[in-house]
């Protein structure tokens, strides 16, 4: 009995929830009436977007209501209110959501206040018939559990005037697509943009210097060759000393830009040679990765870098003494896993190191997650689209 009644409270509380907006809804249907007469003025136009923006927190609280009473997430689809007033006026009267809210709104008023007043009458009864039904003999009870189906039965009237068409969610979720494919465009020029500037500023601060000096002593050799031949020879000595500077400084600009061992070993080979060379004691476990086709190299650069990154940061700030890698070749994807046993606390979103990580993967679609719990251990986990 006690079970009982706590759960006819529980679901009690849930509809007198509901009767409070179907009381707010009396208010927003006047705001919305003065709305659309207000709407004839320059002034008053503006009040449209917003009263349309009110409507959509209050559907959305409900939704997410619904979505937590029956374990089933209700979908919302709107057209994003952006621009200027009257883009935003056209927009909420074009939205077929603006119309699928206000018929909630109105329908809720009518039968959220009903819901809740019905569940009166099925206190009164229950508590004397399930009272000595249920309490004292001990048998199931039969009349407050009614309570319980007037809220399922609120949750499935408003799941089915609040739920889009097919149509409106597809559109919705290509709006949101396109957003989402606009913003990582953006990241995908900005780590673009500076990747162009640190190769120039490489080739400007490094090689272009080293092949200027390179330059003026092969024309001061040229100038001592027929005075002083042993001056001349030590000026060639010099110049071909800074030859080499200067190409080891071209390769290490161009394994910036896609390193050449990632062509001649795949990832594979590529990352255990990076494993070997960061100072800690790293394991490699490459599931299947090696096996069958390479992934295009796009996806095998970006996992590089990613792996690159990773390794680095733990040898400089985690403390840590070993770490991992993991690379898992999934079926329309590369999975890739860098943990370490450092000391944790690693901000998710901070550093540059891990925004030209993000930006780099999101270019290619793919998906970043990291944690790191004071005390270790950190875990960075990508996952790339990839067509084997």
């Amino acid at each position: 009995m006690r079970e009982t009644v706590w759960r006819a409270g529980r679901a009690s509380v849930a509809l007198l929830r509901g009767a409070g907006i179907a009381l707010a809804s009396y208010l927003f249907i006047g705001v919305a009436m003065f709305a659309a007469v207000a709407m004839v003025t320059v002034v008053g136009a503006g009040v449209l977007p917003e009263s349309v923006l009110l409507v959509r927190r209050t559907a959305g609280y409900k939704r997410r209501w619904v979505g937590a009473w029956t374990g089933e997430p209700v979908p919302e689809a709107y057209q994003p209110l952006n621009g200027e007033v009257f883009a935003r006026v056209r927009t909420a009267v074009a939205d077929p959501g603006t119309y699928r809210d206000l018929r909630w709104l109105a329908a809720h008023a009518v039968y959220g206040w009903l819901l809740a007043c019905c569940a009166m009458p099925v206190w009164v009864i229950g508590l004397m018939v399930d009272g000595v039904w249920c309490g004292l003999l001990k048998q199931r009870a039969v009349v407050l559990p009614l309570i319980e189906r007037l809220v399922d039965l609120d949750a499935a009237w408003s799941r089915a005037l609040l739920l889009p068409s097919p149509e409106a969610l597809r559109t919705a979720r290509l709006a949101e697509r396109v957003e989402e494919l606009s913003e990582t465009r953006a990241g995908a020029v900005a780590a673009h943009g500076a990747e162009l500037r640190r190769i120039e500023r490489d080739l400007h601060d490094g090689t272009q210097a080293r092949l200027v000096a390179l330059s003026m002593r092969v024309g001061l050799a040229r100038r001592a060759y027929d005075k002083d031949p042993d001056a001349a020879h030590k000026l060639l000595e010099d110049a071909q000393d800074q030859a080499e500077e200067a190409l080891t400084e071209l390769r290490h600009v161009v394994r910036g830009i896609h390193p050449p061992i990632l062509t001649d070993r795949g990832l594979v080979g590529a990352v255990r040679a990076l494993a070997a060379g960061s100072g800690l004691e790293v394991s490699v476990d490459d599931d299947g990765v090696e096996d069958g086709p390479r992934a295009p190299a796009a996806v095998e650069a970006a996992a590089y870098f990613v792996i690159a990154e990773a390794l680095t940061n733990a040898a400089k700030h985690s403390g840590a003494e070993r770490a991992s890698v993991e690379l898992v070749r999934m079926r329309d994807r590369l999975r890739v896993a860098v943990r370490d046993e450092g000391r944790g606390g690693a901000d998710p979103a901070g550093g540059s190191g891990l925004l030209g990580m993000r930006r780099r993967v999101a270019a290619l679609d793919g998906t970043v997650e990291m944690t790191s719990p004071a005390g270790g251990p950190t875990l960075i986990e990508v996952e790339l689209p990839c067509v084997w």
